[in-house]
């Protein structure tokens, strides 16, 4: 039987498991987050609700991403 492909060796941070891992947090902590704040906003329109949304989650995306790299690099060593 062959070897699997899916196994890998990474010397360092593994960034394959870094941008899984701030997907899936950016995606359960970034949705409560958007709603939590959106019902203290006034989004009148879908375009604003939309606009609002990719803001807020940029900002919850870029955050997790630090985080989680941050993370990577202190237990890989």
């Amino acid at each position: 039987m062959p070897e699997r492909v899916e196994v890998t060796d990474p010397d360092g941070v593994d960034y394959g498991w870094v941008m899984q891992v701030t997907f899936v947090v950016t995606i359960v902590v970034g949705a409560p987050v958007v709603a939590a704040l959106s019902t203290t906003t006034t989004l009148p329109t879908w375009g604003s609700r939309v606009a609002f949304a990719v803001r807020v989650g940029a900002l919850v995306w870029f955050v997790t991403a630090v985080a989680t790299y941050v993370y990577a690099r202190r237990h890989a060593e």
